[in-house]
């Protein structure tokens, strides 16, 4: 179609174009969204992260009936490695001096954008209460089956913290990121309300595992949320990589780090045992495992177990043992199995009554049921003589820390509305080293 408009109305239009061609180039996207909680140098912290798509400043408004506290901190430029080179801006922001117990409101953002208003309650610093904690791992984008009753739990104040033990969104990195983004915005409904804690899995090692090392804030001084510990009440968690024994084009470094600062920090949770006497781990790939797969965890010399192929270097069975580890808590298959105690495949039984009462070994759990895209995992016919139960229903766990001696854990199905399908106390009258 030919224009037949004047000389001087052309020129109207070409300006009325630039001016519209101007303002579609300078949309900004200042919101924060990807909203997390995460708990910081001591329980009386809290670390907030978020992110926008333009550079804005880090605030914080919180308070116990009004915004009238005020914390500020700063952003980086993280940019993903796929063919758009997508950009983000994660934002960092420090609560201290919390007081125990107390409820706070907040938001987060700028002078330019705030975020929905949100709720957190502040931790206690001692030893002399009982946190309940919910766990899982390998929870995706899609088929996210769990998640919308942990958003719920966690809302009705269930947990004092949730643990992800590996494996987000199935890829934080896939669609140039846009994957990432969108399962953070899904856990928002968890995350923003108590500290998520997490540690990495297989499907967090694109360009070396660094949207995990970016979008998280787990406390510790390696820098790269890849191993870290914390106290809950009385005890010790502790947050491994497993996936530096499986990429090893990373380097070996990384994995004697690693296994050194666990030495450090066993010790140290060792010589504090008299104020928090239970000792758990989580890391992502489990041990052991009696699922129908060619997983490491199937083979009788795992490599999370006994360390370095052919070199068995940097094992961590028994620096666990050793240590005397009470619980330890893996993910990966897409499943959940509780274990007999047990140590270098043997069966360690407090007793035939009461297997779980004063055991003689570690005890672990698989849960890695959450829901992804992948579906679920079978297992073979024939258990190992170590299993105590399993289930291939999706679902989560939950523990109870009782006190200095008892550990509640159970496991929720989805599949059967929240049902408790299995469920078990750990009973020690001490802990430390094993007979």
């Amino acid at each position: 179609m030919l224009c037949t408009c004047s000389p001087r109305g052309m020129v109207r239009f070409v300006v009325l174009w630039s001016v519209l061609q101007c303002c579609w180039a300078q949309v900004l996207y200042t919101r924060p969204e990807q909203i997390h909680l995460a708990l910081g140098g001591s329980s009386s912290e809290l670390v907030l992260t978020w992110s926008t798509f333009n550079a804005t400043d880090s605030v914080v408004e919180y308070g116990t009936t009004s915004l009238n506290l005020r914390a500020t901190g700063g952003s980086s430029l993280f940019v993903d490695g796929g063919s758009l080179h997508r950009p983000q801006y994660i934002h960092r922001v420090s609560l201290t001096g919390l007081q125990a117990g107390q409820r706070y409101m907040y938001h987060v953002g700028s002078a330019v954008a705030w975020s929905d208003l949100f709720f957190f309650t502040a931790l206690r610093s001692d030893a002399s209460w009982s946190p309940r904690v919910a766990l899982f791992g390998d929870m995706g984008n899609e088929n996210a089956q769990s998640l919308p009753r942990l958003q719920s739990e966690a809302q009705q104040g269930m947990y004092d913290a949730v643990l992800h033990v590996g494996d987000f969104a199935y890829d934080m990195n896939t669609d140039d990121g846009l994957v990432g983004d969108e399962f953070m915005r899904q856990i928002e409904a968890v995350a923003a309300y108590v500290p998520y804690m997490t540690c990495v899995g297989n499907h967090e090692n694109a360009y070396n595992f660094s949207h995990y090392k970016a979008r998280f804030s787990m406390p510790g001084d390696d820098g790269a949320n890849m191993f870290y510990s914390f106290d809950l009440g009385p005890a010790h968690f502790i947050s491994l990589s497993t996936e530096y024994y499986f990429f090893l084009e990373y380097g070996m470094q990384q994995i004697r780090t690693q296994y050194e600062w666990l030495q450090r920090d066993l010790e140290m949770a060792n010589q504090n045992r008299a104020e928090r006497p239970w000792i758990v781990t989580f890391g992502h790939r489990p041990m052991y495992c009696s699922n129908d797969n060619s997983d490491d965890c199937t083979h009788r010399q795992s490599i999370t177990r006994v360390g370095v192929p052919y070199l068995h270097l940097y094992g961590l069975e028994k620096l666990f043992y050793d240590s005397g580890v009470d619980l330890e808590l893996w993910a990966h298959e897409h499943s959940y199995e509780r274990f007999w105690p047990v140590y270098n495949e043997e069966t360690r039984n407090g007793s035939t009554a009461s297997p779980y009462t004063n055991p003689r070994g570690p005890v672990h759990i698989v849960t890695g049921s959450a829901g992804c895209r992948e579906g679920r995992a079978s297992f073979r016919n024939e258990s190992l003589p170590f299993s105590a139960f399993r289930s291939n229903e999706y679902g989560y766990t939950r523990i109870n820390i009782f006190n200095s001696s008892h550990l509640y854990l159970e496991q929720v199905s989805d599949d059967q509305g929240g049902k408790v399908i299995d469920h078990m106390w750990i009973v020690k009258d001490t802990h430390g080293a094993y007979p």
